[in-house]
């Protein structure tokens, strides 16, 4: 894995308003401890209303069927067995816009 793939990953459990299911996300870190840092997306564009969210357009590279979005703020760590598959990768720009917000929001 590296910074950017976007893969399958199961977060079968959930509690209130965190993501859960089979769902699309973006790797922002791989450790060499088997832990994944991941941004998990959606395809409900009502969550746009939310800060610390970015817009994700289906194209070749990244192999997304609909328009989604990057829940930034639901950034979370899980096990690499989490890990489905691979399905595509984010652009070099979307990638830095991703690490801007998460400067901003983690205050670093």
């Amino acid at each position: 894995m590296k910074k950017g793939d976007l893969c399958l990953v199961n977060l079968s459990v959930g509690e209130g308003h965190e993501q859960y299911g089979t769902r699309p996300a973006i790797t922002i870190s791989d450790t060499s401890i088997d832990i994944i840092v991941v941004i998990p997306i959606t395809s409900n564009l009502n969550a746009l209303r939310f800060p610390y969210t970015i817009t994700l357009f289906p194209d070749k590279q990244n192999n997304l069927d609909r328009e989604s979005v990057a829940l930034v703020f639901h950034v979370r760590a899980i096990d690499k067995s989490r890990i489905t598959k691979v399905i595509g990768e984010i652009s070099k720009e979307l990638q830095e816009k991703i690490d801007n917000i998460l400067r901003e929001m983690l205050k670093l």
